[in-house]
This record gives C-alpha cells, structure tokens and sequence, in this order.
C-alpha cells in the first residue's frame, strides 16, 4: 500500500471501505512510516526498525527514502458522534487541539513568529474562534512546513461519522458546512501538502463535502486499486488459521465470515477473523459468533425494513433465502440522499458491509449490480432485525378482532385476519412448520385474555397451540396447523388437522381439568396464505 502511493502520486486518496475491515490501522501504518517523528523537545523518534523485513523494506531505496521524512497531520472524527451540533463540534475542536499539542515542539526556537505562536496557543487550548478551527490544518501545515522544512502529510480518518451522525440527528447542513470548511483549507487550497489520505465508509458526492477538490482519487470497494489492502485475502487467513492450529475450520470460517469482493479480490472480515481465532484458542469447539455485527447498532437494517414496502419485503425476503437482487450502482450520494429513496438505501447497504457484489453488468446506460448477502454472520444481522421488527409491529396489532372471531367459530374472519398479518410480515423460514407456529404463538402472546400454550403436551400427543381462558371454566381453543404444497391440498388438510384433534383426544386434558367449553380449529398455511376449519 505505502509503496502504491508512492508510485500513483495521488494528491488526496479517499479510501471507503466497511467498518472494521482496518481503515484506522492502514492509517497508523502511513503514520509511523512517512512520519518525521519527534518528541517534545523536537528529538527525533527513529521509527525504521518498524518496517525492518517487512515487505516495504525490499521495494527499494527510493521507498525507504521517504520513510521518517515528512511532517504528519494526523485525525480521526470519530469522536463527533454527537447528540447535538455544538456537541460534535466541540468534540473536533478537542481533536484538533490535541494534533497541535502532539506537534508542541514547533514553539521551541524562533522558527514561528510571536503571533503565529499566539494563534498555534490559543487553538490547541480550545479557546480559538470557529473559523481559526475551520482553517487550523492549513495553519498547522504552514508551521510544519517551515519547522522541517518539508511539505506535509494529512492524514483523516472516519470522515464521514460527523456526516452520518448528523444526518440522523438533523442538524447535517451545519456540520457539512463545517468539514467542508476543514477539508478545502487541509487539501484544496493548502500549498504545503505533499498529499492526504481519507478514510471512511461512504463515499460523499463531491458537491457535498470536496467542493472544487479537483485532485482527489477516489478507491471505493469497487475499484480495482487497493483491493487486498484492507481486510484480509484467503491466503492471509489460510496463514492465520495454521499458525493458530486451527486449518481444519477454513470451511466453517469461510461460510461465516467470507464473502467480501473489493475490486475483484475475495475478502474476508478481518475483524471477525481475529476474533474467532481468539475464542477457537480457548475453546476450539466454539461456534462462530456475529462478531462485527455486535461492534454496531445496525440502524440501516432496521430502517429498511421498519419502512419497507411491499416490493422490499419481497427483496430482503429473497436475501435473506439466498437469493439476489439488482440494483443500479450510485456513488456519489450524500447522507442526505440516503432516505429519498430505497436506491440509495440499497446502495448504502452495499458500500457499509451489508451486501456483497456477485457481478456488475450494463442497462439503459447505467451500471447495475447484481447484490446478495455476503455470508452467514450478515445474514444473521438480517434476521435478528426482522425478529426484532415483527415482534414490535404484533405488539401494536389490535387482536380483538382475531379472538373475537375465534370465539365465535367465525372461520373467514380468522383466515383473512392471519393472511393479512402474513403479508404484511417478512418470512426467512421459507415457510416450513416452525415459521408458521412462531408466527401464530408470536401473535397470541400481544393479548391478555388467554394462556398461550405451545406444544404442550395433552392427550394422546402435543396440540400446536393451546389457547385457554384466564378465568375459571373458561373456553379452551385448540388449533393444529398444516402446510400445504399448493393451493388445491389446503381444505383438505384443514380437514386432516380437525381428524387428528380428535383422534389424539387433544381436548380430554383440559376437559378432565373443569375448562369450559373447547374449540377446535385447523389451520392451513400456503405461503402467505391461511385457511381455517373449525370442527
């Protein structure tokens, strides 16, 4: 990577890549090796046995010569994940300050004039004005510049946090105006820098932030360029594993935590890899774990299916079951965009992490992908949000109408109420029995005028469900549920579940127990469809 940017001559490098896939590491790295590092006192800080044997140190002489040489501005924005503009705004004020005291050594000496030195005080003690703050990079550079007497290295990672954040918490024009500000006097208009790196997770248009920002080179998960560079390839992994002694789980690893195409390089998720060696080294018989999926609130998901329609329900369904969906690509988007549609949502998807690209074609002049979900642990994120979701909508859904029916043999009634749950929910069981059994004992928990038993054994066998009045001698309501291959076969075994309550003499418990009075239904389930016999 380090000796890619040497050769490539990039002025701004933008790289978007998921969370956690090393963004803030590579950074580090580009830190320590190009870094003229020095302590308080302006001492230098020899930093080349870091890099002793590794493969930077066999490129060559011109790629060890620019190690330690320049001047590094170094940030991370990730501290503004705030409630409020002020908050997030403060935040980066105390980062900036912070950068300034770690370069504190340019006070020493007569290289800043009384006023520059005044100015250089004033921001890294927070007590600066705001532009002072949006201009600091193009003055700390200029200092740099004239202290060591090279032109300088900026280095930003997680731009787009303060972006996202206040996106969702409303306040995004005063902190877009605020980074643009930042990043023109840092990389557009600074004649000190030598170049700049940005790291993030989304691409921003460059309307939206790079305003007139002409030099920047953009390297998404799309491009070619520094594909293997972040995240780990097959053979890393394969290496890692054997090292760990543990070569014999690839297959599992690879069906949870593989998945990723950055360019065309398979990748891997190097945060979830190092964590399940971690655990595998305690306890090799550990099952895989959602590792990344718990390092975030993934607000996405939950947005899109908290808000999807008909048509999106359909897609994640498909997903969710393995199967694919086709997108157009869009890049330059803003956090802004994000909700004006479900394109830009899907494509919010793709670029964090959520979705994986399994090929790329051409229609109607615009790019399209063809998307699925990566692998297991993603998947698992997937159906963990739409659990979440089902069992908040069942808990708003108005149930009398539903227990009335029931209560009154009203067949049509149950089967129409059922049905239209059905469509209105998102299936990832692909509709075999438990689906349709979590889905009734899901919807008979939202209500308080009945016990729910499920599988409870009674009789000659275990009724599906078992709902029984919270009162003395109250009504007993037994329903045993069918699948169905097709539409044809659903009446009939309707009529098999009533043979089967009476053949196994389901009711004789709660009979023997002074319930009142028992009804019995049986139910057929095809597809996201329901039909119900009472006997």
């Amino acid at each position: 990577m380090i000796k890619r940017l040497i050769d490539r001559h990039g002025k701004v490098n933008l790289f978007t890549r998921p969370r956690r896939f090393g963004k803030t590491l590579n950074l580090s790295m580009l830190r320590r090796f190009f870094e003229y590092e020095s302590d308080e006192t302006g001492k230098r800080i020899n930093n080349g046995k870091l890099f002793q044997g590794l493969h930077i140190a066999s490129c060559g002489e011109k790629y060890m010569a620019c190690q330690g040489k320049y001047p590094v501005i170094n940030l991370s924005l990730k501290s503004a994940r705030q409630p409020d503009f002020e908050m997030a705004y403060q935040s980066l004020v105390d980062e900036i300050a912070k950068e300034f005291a770690r370069h504190i050594c340019l006070l020493e000496g007569n290289c800043l004039d009384e006023s520059e030195k005044e100015r250089f005080l004033l921001i890294m003690r927070r007590k600066a004005d705001r532009i002072a703050y949006a201009k600091a990079f193009d003055f700390l550079s200029s200092c740099l510049a004239k202290y060591y007497n090279e032109k300088v290295i900026i280095l930003i990672d997680e731009y787009d946090v303060p972006l996202e954040n206040a996106c969702f918490e409303g306040f995004y024009g005063q902190m877009a105006g605020f980074i643009r500000s930042l990043f023109e006097s840092a990389l557009k208009t600074n004649e000190n820098l030598e170049f700049g790196v940005i790291t993030g997770c989304l691409r921003i248009s460059r309307e939206s932030i790079f305003t007139g920002l002409n030099n920047l080179d953009i390297y998404s998960i799309l491009s070619p360029w520094y594909a293997k560079d972040f995240g780990f390839t097959e053979e890393e992994v394969k290496e890692l594993l054997q090292y760990y002694n543990l070569l014999d789980k690839l297959t599992e690893v690879k069906r949870w935590y593989d998945g990723y195409l950055f360019g065309n390089r398979e990748i891997y998720n190097p945060w979830s890899i190092i964590n399940y060696a971690q655990t595998s080294l305690g306890d090799r018989n550990a099952y895989p774990r959602p590792y990344w999926s718990n390092t975030s609130s993934n607000s996405i998901i939950r947005e899109l299916i908290e808000e999807a329609d008909l048509e999106t329900r359909r897609e994640v369904e498909e997903l969710v079951a393995g199967g694919t969906i086709e997108k157009p690509v869009h890049e330059d988007i803003t956090y802004e965009d994000i909700q004006d549609s479900k394109e830009n949502l899907w494509n919010f998807l793709y670029f964090t992490g959520y979705l994986r690209k399994l090929s790329e074609f051409q229609k109607d002049d615009m790019i399209y992908l063809r998307l699925a979900i990566p692998n297991t642990e993603i998947r698992t994120i997937y159906k963990k949000t739409i659990l979440a979701w089902f069992h908040k909508k069942i808990e708003k859904t108005d149930m009398t109408g539903l227990i009335l029916a029931l209560e009154n043999e009203d067949c049509e009634t149950v089967g129409d109420f059922l049905s239209g749950q059905l469509m209105e929910t998102i299936s990832f069981y692909d509709y075999a029995e438990n689906y349709y059994h979590g889905f009734l004992a899901g919807l008979f928990k939202c209500q308080n005028k009945y016990e729910v038993f499920s599988n409870r054994e009674s009789g000659l066998g275990r009724p599906d469900i078992i709902l029984r009045e919270t009162k003395f001698r109250g009504l007993v309501i037994i329903m045993e549920i069918k699948i169905a291959q097709k539409f044809d076969d659903m009446e009939p075994l309707c009529d098999e579940a009533l043979k089967q309550i009476e053949s196994r003499q389901y009711e004789k418990a709660f009979i023997e127990e002074g319930s009142g009075s028992v009804k019995k239904y049986g139910v057929c389930f095809y597809k996201k469809g329901c039909m119900v016999k009472c006997g």
